[in-house]
Formats: C-alpha cells, sequence, structure tokens
C-alpha cells in the first residue's frame, strides 16, 4: 500500500493551532486574569474585600458580670438570701437565641418590699454580607440606629433632641412603653428624666393630687442627662426614662455600646408601687455605667 507525503508546512500549521487553544484555555492566570474565579481568593477580589470584625463568636452572656457587680444592683435591702435564692437570682435567666455565635442575652430580677429591680444584657455580633462594607461599618449603622431610635442628642451634651423624631424613633418608643406595659404596669406614660420636672405638676396645683410628688433628680445636670459617652467602647450612649403607670412608677436606664463589631445593650431599671417614691437617676445611672465599663473591658480581653 503506498505512503502518503510527509508535508512539513502542514505539521507547522497544526502545531501553531494547538499552541492557540492552550493558551486561550489558560488565559485567565495572566496578569489581567479578570475572569478568574471570584471564590479563588484572586488579587482583584481580595483587594476589595471589606476587613472582618474583630469578633468570630461570644461569650456566655450571664457568666460575664461579676457576682459583685451583680450584688450591688440587685440590692436586698437587708433580706438574707438561702444559697438557692442567691443562686436562683445571681446566676441569672439566659436568653433563648438559635444562633449563640450571633446573639446571647441574659436576664436578672430581684423583688424586695423597697421594690423591684430588672437588669437585662443583649449582645449582638454583626456581620457584614457585603464585601465592599466592614463589619465594624455595619455594627456602627446598627448602633446609629439605636441612637437615632432613643433620640440621644448627638453632640453629646445632654440638649432636648428635635422636636420632629423620625419614624423609626416614633415606632421604637411605641415598643419601649409596651415593654413597661408588660412587666404589669399597665398605661403608663414615659418621660425622658431630662424633662421630668417640667412634665410633672407641682404638689399646690390642681392637678397635684394625681401626680407624683416632684422627682428630688429631674434637676438633671449634663452628666445625668440622656448623651453620648465618650469613654466606653468605639461608641456609646445613655438614655434614661421616668414611667408612671396605674400599678407604680419605674425609671429604666439604657446604655448601649459598640466595640468594633459588637453590640452591647445593658438595661437597668427600678420599679417602686409608691409613686411618691420615685427611682433614683444618678444612682442606677452609675451603676449602669460602672457595669457597662466592667463588660466592655472583659469583650476586650
Amino acid at each position: 500500500m503506498p505512503r502518503k507525503p510527509f508535508v512539513p508546512g502542514a505539521a507547522l500549521v497544526v502545531a501553531a493551532a494547538l499552541a492557540a487553544g492552550l493558551t486561550a484555555c489558560t488565559g485567565g492566570s495572566g496578569p489581567d486574569g479578570e475572569e478568574g474565579d471570584a471564590k479563588s481568593g484572586g488579587t482583584s477580589t481580595s483587594s476589595q474585600a471589606a476587613e472582618p470584625g474583630r469578633y468570630q463568636t461570644l461569650p456566655e452572656a450571664c457568666g460575664l458580670p461579676a457576682r459583685s457587680s451583680l450584688r450591688g444592683m440587685l440590692p436586698g435591702g437587708g433580706q438574707h438570701l438561702s444559697r438557692d435564692e442567691a443562686k436562683k437570682i445571681y446566676d441569672g435567666q439566659p436568653d433563648i437565641t438559635y444562633d449563640t455565635d450571633r446573639r446571647v442575652g441574659c436576664r436578672w430580677t430581684r423583688e424586695t418590699t423597697a421594690g423591684t429591680r430588672h437588669l437585662s444584657l443583649d449582645i449582638q455580633r454583626v456581620v457584614s454580607y457585603d464585601a465592599a462594607v466592614s463589619d465594624d461599618d455595619k455594627a456602627q449603622g446598627v448602633y446609629d440606629s439605636k441612637a437615632l431610635a432613643a433620640k440621644i442628642p448627638s453632640g453629646g451634651n445632654g440638649s432636648p433632641s428635635p422636636a420632629d423624631p423620625s419614624p423609626s424613633a416614633t415606632k421604637s418608643e411605641g415598643k419601649g412603653e409596651g415593654k413597661g406595659e408588660g412587666k404589669g404596669a399597665g398605661t403608663g406614660t414615659t418621660t425622658n428624666s431630662s424633662t421630668d420636672k417640667k412634665e410633672q405638676a407641682p404638689s399646690g396645683s390642681p392637678s397635684g393630687a394625681s401626680t407624683p410628688a416632684a422627682d428630688p433628680s429631674a434637676d438633671l445636670s449634663d452628666s445625668t442627662a440622656p448623651r453620648v459617652l465618650d469613654d466606653l467602647g468605639d461608641a456609646a450612649f445613655l438614655n434614661d426614662k421616668l414611667v408612671t403607670a396605674d400599678s407604680g412608677v419605674h425609671r429604666d436606664v439604657t446604655v448601649v455600646f459598640r466595640t468594633s463589631n459588637v453590640i452591647v445593650t445593658l438595661t437597668y431599671d427600678q420599679w417602686s408601687t409608691d409613686k411618691t417614691m420615685l427611682p433614683e437617676s444618678q444612682e442606677l445611672q452609675d451603676k449602669a455605667r460602672s457595669l457597662a465599663g466592667e463588660l466592655s473591658e472583659s469583650l476586650s480581653e
């Protein structure tokens, strides 16, 4: 059988075609390889990714406050506690959450003849799913929303907030009143601690008989008014509200602070069935701020 003649030119053409095909298949790996898989962590993708937050998990909330701090915030008025009673009060009741790496919380309560005190702790770890937004920036946005809803003065000087609150602030204010009713208070009136004195009628006025006595701490200075806190975490604020209800009166002090991508909300309140004995603002604020500082240091370790 006759053999086909060998043509050198044809062989060169085939080799050139094969080389071109291989180059096309590997083109994404070149210095301009923008078409590479984004999941491979190429230079183009990694240079645009925002920094992750410092915290990747959360501690157990009920174990964060020191026992000595809890004793000071939940006084018994000389009431003796058995070991089991002390354990029940100071161990706290953990919140039920679906993901303890994203959110944890705990609550403490102590009832005495002088009134009832509640302490609650909520810790949220914020994660941004936007490659262009860092976890810290996302957490700052969540914090800003909380401050806006609480109508905290941006200047931090304790001046009254704007007369026209945002829709989100109004909505949040309604939720705060509902929380007070949930504790058995019934329909109540919420007032800001910096304006308590203005909204309560003098005892000698026609309406004085049905109005609580003047709050001795209502004439608050800038150091006790709702305000931004400059010495706590990366950002922080304190809010103070006096709520009068059918069953009594209570004062709620809330401290919110952000540290990296974690937001901590601490709420401390005191209830009294005697409307003439209003909870003292300075004590509650001091104890709430002290515990917030303790928590901030614990989270930073």
